[in-house]
């Protein structure tokens, strides 16, 4: 396999696993894209590799950067804008878990405990529905609280210096 065959490769199975990150396909593709390319990418570069327009490639560019994974860059003499990927993986993968919380466990915490927590008559099939929506908050709380741990473990120079040492 070629080097650009197996390029494209990267990119398009990048883009199909990204709909199950709860993310789009093109907009996993660019960040696949920028992820394996060794300099910076303009967005006409972009658009042409990936044969996608400019309003599609610019507002998956955004939304990348919304999440903290792709950043803008200068170049000098250039007025087209450059973009890049956040190459080091441990951090990709601390901001990608930090934004899926805020996106999906936070939000569903919120509904779990609001449903948990109505006033329950003498239904049995009430206070099985109050026990079981009480007891996947406090499981999905748990595995959220963990996550938030393990984020801030990455951050703190300890932490770090333990992950080095396990790599």
């Amino acid at each position: 396999m070629e080097f650009k065959e197996a390029k494209n490769k990267f990119v398009q199975t990048w883009g199909a696993l990204g709909s199950q990150w709860g993310i789009n396909k093109t907009m996993a593709q660019i960040h696949a894209l920028l992820m394996i390319s060794n300099e910076p990418v303009s967005m006409e570069d972009i658009m042409e590799e990936l044969q996608i327009s400019r309003g599609n490639t610019s507002m998956n560019l955004k939304a990348l950067m919304d999440w903290g994974i792709v950043y803008k860059e200068y170049k000098a003499g250039e007025r087209r804008e450059f973009f890049t990927a956040e190459k080091d993986l441990d951090e990709l993968a601390v901001k990608i878990a930090r934004e899926r919380s805020k996106r999906e466990i936070k939000p569903a915490l919120k509904i779990l405990k609001e449903v948990s927590t109505i006033d329950v008559s003498n239904s049995a099939e009430e206070k099985h529905f109050v026990d079981q929506t009480s007891k996947l908050y406090d499981f999905v709380l748990k595995a959220d609280n963990m996550l938030d741990k393990m984020t801030e473990f990455n951050e703190n120079w300890l932490g770090r210096l333990v992950l080095k040492i396990m790599k």
